[in-house]
């Protein structure tokens, strides 16, 4: 997904084409965040089927363009193709989290929480994010790291920075052997 444009114009193309434009005009001029808000009311209001890979990686690029929390109700509503065979699949739950204590070798998640977000249909990992717990007890809105665990959730196999959600993403996809799909 790090090809940027190219994959921005892939997901383009799932829009009605007056649609599509405008989605591909806010990368010209910036606004990836209006363009996501875009893309997810188009998706539901032209009843749009989507493949559970895709809506993974709608979920990363609002992670990293800071609308996941906005966009994510309404990307859980797109409609799904029912495709057999997706590489992963979306499993965000704002209300199932481990915590980063119980999670082996990874002594920097300490004191984190950990939100299940994408796993991999193949070999079971879970790509997850880890935030903080705020003062008022709410996660905080941006994750600090993002974690591949084992399928079972209690060891950390590899770790990523907060500014690194689609990494994290293709490394979910890398470790099992998939290739990133185009849109």
């Amino acid at each position: 997904m790090s090809d940027g444009v190219d994959a921005w114009n892939r997901l383009a193309a799932l829009l009605p084409p007056a649609q599509g434009e405008e989605f591909e005009g806010c990368w010209a001029i910036g606004e990836q965040e209006a363009g996501l808000g875009l893309l997810v009311s188009g998706l539901l209001s032209g009843d749009v089927a989507i493949g559970e890979t895709v809506r993974a990686q709608i979920s990363v690029l609002t992670e990293v363009w800071g609308e996941r929390e906005a966009l994510a109700p309404g990307l859980r509503r797109c409609r799904g193709d029912g495709g057999p065979g997706s590489a992963v699949r979306l499993i965000e739950r704002d209300d199932v989290h481990v915590g980063g204590d119980t999670v082996a070798a990874a002594r920097s998640l300490s004191g984190l929480v950990l939100v299940p977000w994408i796993d991999c249909a193949r070999c079971g990992r879970v790509l997850m994010r880890a935030h903080t717990r705020e003062p008022w007890g709410d996660l905080s809105f941006a994750a600090g790291q993002y974690v591949i665990t084992a399928p079972d959730r209690t060891v950390a196999v590899r770790l990523f920075p907060a500014d690194a959600a689609e990494e994290a993403f293709t490394g979910l996809l890398q470790d099992c052997g998939h290739q990133p799909t185009r849109s």
